[in-house]
């Protein structure tokens, strides 16, 4: 299965925003990902349309240092 990557991001942007937390892009640009902030953490995110499902539950879980475990739930 693939994860779209706007569908990712939507829901990592509205848990952030209804926990009071900041999500935006870093100036910054990797050479296959955008860099993005959440609160302050760094998490890399690929450019491609469709991310495995792996690589997006790798993303999920480390946003979980700053949005709580099993948030993406």
């Amino acid at each position: 299965m693939m994860t779209k990557r706007r569908e990712l991001l939507r829901k990592i942007r509205r848990e952030a925003r209804r926990q009071g937390l900041s999500f935006e892009r870093d100036a910054r640009k990797g050479g296959n990902h955008e860099i993005w902030k959440l609160d302050g953490m760094t998490i890399p995110v690929p450019r491609h349309h469709e991310i495995g499902d792996i690589t997006a539950m790798g993303i999920y879980k480390e946003a979980a240092e700053k949005l709580g475990k099993g948030w993406w739930q």
